[in-house]
């Protein structure tokens, strides 16, 4: 089942690239650059799961994964976050901010295209 993802990084590069990894397998893609314009995306598109990044300018991955949780609009909408943080304690943050995966760059295809199944099933 087609899939709508919304992909949110500072990077172009990470966002072209999760942006083939999601489309490769079928599902469509939607774009943001921050934390704020995820936002405005999420509650106008109500994607079935967001692909965040957690190092941004402005606000970060995880003040915007605790907005959306805090918005009745987007508050049930997955959130993976898929980051160069790779410590247990980054891990944990994460997931205490309402994460239902975490994942590190650089993402393996298959990992990231069984966690958006694991979060949207």
């Amino acid at each position: 089942m087609t899939k709508k993802v919304l992909i949110v990084d500072d990077s172009p590069t990470q966002l072209n690239h999760l942006r083939k990894m999601v489309e490769q397998a079928g599902h469509g893609a939607l774009l943001a650059e921050s934390g704020e314009k995820a936002l405005i995306i999420a509650t106008e598109e109500r994607p079935d799961v967001i692909l965040m990044d957690i190092v941004m300018p402005g606000m970060n991955g995880y003040s915007a994964a605790r907005m959306l949780h805090r918005d009745e609009t987007t508050r049930d909408i997955p959130l993976i976050f898929v980051t160069q943080k790779d410590g247990v304690a980054d891990r944990d943050w994460g997931l205490r901010q309402g994460a239902c995966e975490y994942l590190t760059k650089p993402v393996d295809p298959a990992e990231l295209l069984s966690a958006i199944e694991a979060a949207t099933s």
